[in-house]
């Protein structure tokens, strides 16, 4: 395939190394910075640049790599340019307000859209940090529409895996913005409150494995997750209010000196993780 990558940051750079490394594909990118492409070239991650947006007509698949908002804002002023015969997707952590408003745009304009979501990153943006390896064993989450092409959702589930995702999910856009709320978006905000106890000034050499997994994602690029968290407030504020009833829970133990609440509710958090890990790894237990 002929591969346009528009967007060189952290995912989309990453896209073009593990294109370059892992198939035989063609990729070219373009990039608002030249400097960035400039890297790109000069790293062998693309092939050539794409100097004028016209260009995009002639590409198999055109991956966009940028931010939510930028991401729509880039698809409405060139929405000409994308191709009828090739296939385009988007990147973002989010899906519903992505897709809401680029697959009538895309459908409109006769020129195929899929809505995806690779699952991986790093705590650093930008071309510099971008790693042929970050997609593997990765999940990679496609969000079709009712009339997407059979064809491309094969097409794209084969690059998928030729790039190093393990895991090719398909699901619907709601689905998958309530769950991603859940698995990911929490989290990080979880591990960005975690960070601001006042005992954090005297954490260095009291830290261990704890420390390190649960505020390793309080680093973030502000920017794009303020876009994400907005554009999926309603399912992200859910979990959070959840997490908090539940941390509560353990509070109120504690402050009543209650042992067996306590011992209760760590075995119950517990016991769903194990449920969890056998569950992924293909055995079944009860809950």
């Amino acid at each position: 395939m002929k591969i346009a990558v528009v967007g060189l940051g952290l995912i989309g750079g990453s896209f073009c190394r593990a294109i370059k490394k892992k198939t035989s594909h063609i990729c070219y990118g373009w990039n608002r910075s030249r400097e960035v492409i400039r890297a790109a070239l000069a790293e062998e991650a693309i092939d050539g640049e794409i100097k004028d947006l016209s260009q995009l007509r002639d590409f198999d698949l055109v991956i966009l790599g940028f931010h939510p908002e930028l991401t729509i804002r880039f698809a409405q002023e060139h929405i000409d340019c994308f191709p009828k015969h090739g296939l385009t997707i988007d990147t973002c952590g989010v899906k519903k307000s992505i897709v809401d408003v680029l697959q009538p745009l895309f459908d409109e304009a006769g020129a195929p859209f899929i809505g995806v979501h690779p699952m991986a990153g790093r705590e650093f943006s930008g071309f510099a940090y971008s790693l042929a390896s970050l997609y593997e064993g990765a999940s990679f989450i496609m969000t079709p529409s009712e009339t997407a092409n059979p064809e491309h959702i094969r097409l794209l589930s084969e690059f998928a895996r030729e790039v190093g995702f393990t895991r090719i999910v398909n699901t619907d856009p709601e689905t998958h913005d309530a769950t991603i709320a859940y698995t990911s978006q929490v989290a990080h905000v979880l591990s960005n409150a975690y960070v601001k106890s006042p005992t954090l000034k005297n954490e260095s050499g009291f830290s261990a494995g704890s420390f390190k997994d649960l505020s390793r994602v309080a680093r973030l690029n502000a920017d794009m997750w303020t876009e994400l968290f907005m554009m999926n407030r309603d399912a992200l504020v859910f979990e959070i209010e959840t997490l908090a009833k539940n941390l509560l829970n353990y509070s109120e133990a504690l402050r009543a000196g209650d042992r067996q609440r306590l011992h209760s509710l760590l075995k119950e958090g517990s016991d769903l993780k194990e449920w969890a890990t056998a569950r992924d790894a293909g055995q079944k237990m009860d809950l």
